[in-house]
């Protein structure tokens, strides 16, 4: 019996979680024996992450110079490539990832005989697309025959605004123990032994919402001299026409010495050495899908203070169990009293970093797994 073959289709495969994400249900459908192909609009020269060993890539062909002018409007032709590159590839299953490649894939499949699933990865009325984008995702995603869904609040909502019933709830996978890779970049190199240090991680220093945490660290790196701040992931040069990394300097000020412990090394490989190296881990973020970082650091027994936004730390938070949720509407000194306490109570920062250890087992790869591969067989046979 011939393999089953199915396509990934997202944008690119840079840094971000829906792109790891990604690769660990293409080598999940790699390990059942499919034949798989992940699809990406971007060269493979903006890639972070590698291809799972036997997951082949294919790019959908670029747009004559003329088109790629048009921009939006020349995404009917972007829909018509891809619907032959899905033909040429035989596939019979095609899985879409967040919301415009997701879109593009179900209109390039209408009409052929493959089955689609796609899988939004933010809770959607925090991270709107443009108009079109919505009337589209409102038109092509009821046609999904699964809808992957990361939280409940996020199945509601699509439910209630996208006509959407074929759902799985399917949360990310954790990965653990963290795998290195290139840039690798040591702690130890950054930081004296014993400094107290909290860290972030994050692409995105606005969803993140590191720009507010600039003042709870400025207050209280006036009160512990070597309290130093880390937050891992923002690259240097622009992003969506910011610089994220001159951005965040500018909201700590100017004090010079404030500025030295602020720590932004860029992309990092080593996470688990730095997870290892904080004393308490910090998700300030304005929204959120379901939080990789926060689910790699509590598996690594991190101390974690994380903002009780609509969706994703609730989901892995259990306030005051495994680590402390912050109210949404919390103050600047809310954050402050709660993360001087915990800097003041090392054994409480121990317990809550020990309960949070527990996310190994709940969100263990091999449970979730079987979960998304007994959703895709039946879909695989027609």
């Amino acid at each position: 019996m011939a393999p089953v073959r199915i396509a990934f289709s997202i944008d690119s495969l840079k840094l971000g979680g829906a792109e790891r994400v990604l690769l660990r249900w293409a080598g999940w459908c790699r390990d059942a024996g499919w034949d798989v192909v992940v699809i990406t609009r971007q060269s493979p020269d903006r890639d972070v992450y590698p291809l799972p060993p036997g997951v082949r890539r294919c790019l959908e062909p670029s747009l004559p110079a003329a088109f790629e002018r048009l921009g939006w409007l020349a995404f009917p032709l972007r829909v018509y490539q891809l619907r032959s590159l899905l033909r040429r590839e035989r596939c019979q299953l095609a899985v879409g990832v967040t919301t415009l490649p997701a879109v593009k894939l179900l209109l390039a499949c209408y009409g052929l005989p493959i089955r689609c699933v796609v899988s939004e990865r933010n809770y959607p009325p925090a991270k709107p697309p443009l108009l079109p984008w919505r009337w589209l995702r409102r038109l092509t995603y009821p046609w999904a025959d699964l809808n992957l869904v990361q939280t409940q609040i996020t199945g509601f909502w699509l439910r209630e605004h996208c006509g959407v019933r074929r759902q799985l709830l399917l949360p990310n996978p954790v990965a653990w123990p963290l795998p290195d890779r290139e840039p690798s970049i040591d702690p130890n190199l950054w930081l004296a032994p014993g400094v107290p240090l909290l860290l972030g991680v994050g692409t995105k220093a606005k969803q993140k919402g590191f720009d507010r945490f600039m003042p709870v660290f400025s207050a209280l790196a006036q009160e512990l001299p070597s309290l130093h701040l880390a937050l891992l992931g923002l690259s240097q040069g622009s992003y969506q026409g910011l610089d994220q990394q001159v951005w965040l300097r500018d909201k700590l000020g100017q004090d010079p010495g404030l500025q030295q412990r602020l720590l932004l090394p860029g992309m990092v490989g080593t996470m688990a050495a730095w997870y290892s190296r904080a004393t308490i881990f910090v998700l300030p973020s304005r929204f959120e899908g379901f939080p990789n970082v926060l689910l790699e650091a509590m598996a690594a027994g991190c101390a974690c203070v994380a903002s009780d936004c609509l969706t994703g730390p609730a989901e892995l938070i259990d306030h005051d169990v495994n680590g402390v949720l912050m109210p949404k509407d919390a103050t600047c000194e809310d954050w402050i009293v709660a993360i001087k306490e915990l800097l003041q109570d090392r054994s409480r920062c121990k317990a809550l970093g020990q309960e949070a250890t527990k996310v190994r087992e709940r969100f263990s790869p091999e449970r979730l797994r079987h979960d998304f591969l007994e959703a895709l067989r039946p879909l695989s046979h027609g």
